[in-house]
């Protein structure tokens, strides 16, 4: 991670109604006839500025996941937050009006213990406590945060986030300027001009963190991935759910994949991102295909074509879960379930990386 891997958020509709108590879409301004929302455009981003919030598409997201420790004691991790816009008229009055929508989704992959850990929250933004500023990565939801912080030593996003017998507080050092998606950040979704977001990459992270699970507490150092992006589209016609992969390479490169399949698990629009160690385009990565290797079936009763194998031509290679059972349950906030977890990358039995996998749409289309 983490809406098509651009819109791989856009659920929030689900979840907004469930904040609100209402619908957050009028009647009378259904978004597929009315032009709310700005479409994304291509542009030049502009740092720090477009490090924060874009409060005026339809909807953003800030993603971090990571592994820690080595060898059978390694964890997986992931923080999100998104922002989402709804169709109330901003010229509402009301401080309870909402606007603007604010969710929060954190795991923690335990694979010695065979514990997957996660908590979800989910309000209307605004006041000091639920916030997403606009001039820098500063997002915050009661005491759930994740920020960018520039000192003398560099870059570093700091985060921290709990649930029932588990926390985690880190530090993550950006050593490379942030990876522009698509052409010069701005990523296609789809074969239309639209179908698009503005899309950014802080890979790789040295990651340091605090973990406690129960009443024992680790420090543990690792490797950790960062993307931000913000859309106003819906997926594509025709489009059921979407694959997104990202890894952080040993040799210190870094491999961003997805497609976006329909109802027959056909890839109908797919993109790959290979960079070496200095962020430049790496080849050998074209033309790579999505193949399931198996399917496990979670305690929701959905399959997910796990493990995955990913074709290069005649090379295979292999997406191994730290553990099988990451599914997140998100019925809570922005609605349904999906599979997002720590994997490795293998080819044969040589390891190439760390990182993670999204999988969405499986156990019935997304609902946007």
């Amino acid at each position: 991670m983490t809406q098509p891997p651009s819109n791989r958020r856009l659920a929030i509709q689900t979840a907004a109604m469930m904040v609100a108590g209402l619908s957050p879409w009028p009647a009378q301004a259904a978004a597929a006839d009315t032009p709310f929302y700005p479409p994304v455009k291509p542009r030049r981003l502009n740092f720090p500025r477009d490090y924060g919030s874009h409060p005026e598409y339809r909807t953003e997201w800030w993603y971090l996941t990571g592994w820690l420790g080595e060898g059978p004691s390694a964890m997986g991790f992931q923080l999100t937050f998104f922002r989402s816009r709804t169709q109330h008229a901003p010229e509402n009055p009301s401080r309870l009006a909402p606007t603007q929508l604010l969710f929060a989704h954190a795991a923690l992959a335990v694979a010695h213990k065979n514990v997957f850990l996660h908590a979800n929250r989910a309000g209307r933004l605004g006041g000091a406590l639920r916030r997403a500023e606009t001039s820098d990565t500063d997002v915050q939801f009661e005491d759930w945060h994740l920020r960018r912080e520039q000192g003398s030593a560099g870059e570093v996003y700091t985060g921290r986030f709990a649930g029932e017998g588990f926390a985690v507080s880190f530090d993550a050092s950006a050593a490379q300027p942030a990876l522009l998606r698509g052409q010069e950040g701005f990523s296609s979704k789809g074969p239309e001009a639209l179908q698009a977001s503005h899309y950014y990459s802080r890979a790789p992270l040295g990651v340091k963190a605090d973990v406690t699970v129960g009443k024992e507490t680790q420090k543990l150092v690792g490797k950790a991935w960062f993307d931000h992006e913000w859309s106003s589209q819906l997926l594509m016609a025709g489009a059921v759910g979407w694959d997104w992969l990202g890894i952080n390479l040993l040799d210190g490169g870094t491999l961003m994949a997805f497609q976006i399949r329909n109802d027959k698990a056909a890839a109908i629009y797919a993109h790959v991102d290979a960079r070496d160690a200095a962020g430049r385009p790496a080849k050998g990565w074209q033309g790579l295909r999505w193949q399931s290797a198996g399917r496990w079936r979670a305690k929701s009763l959905i399959d997910y074509p796990i493990p995955m194998d990913l074709w290069v031509g005649d090379q295979r290679f292999r997406l191994v879960p730290l553990m099988l059972g990451q599914e997140v349950d998100a019925r809570a906030s922005t609605g349904g379930f999906y599979w997002e977890g720590a994997v490795s990358l293998m080819q044969g039995e040589r390891l190439l990386g760390h990182g993670y996998l999204e999988l969405t749409g499986y156990g019935a289309p997304l609902k946007i």
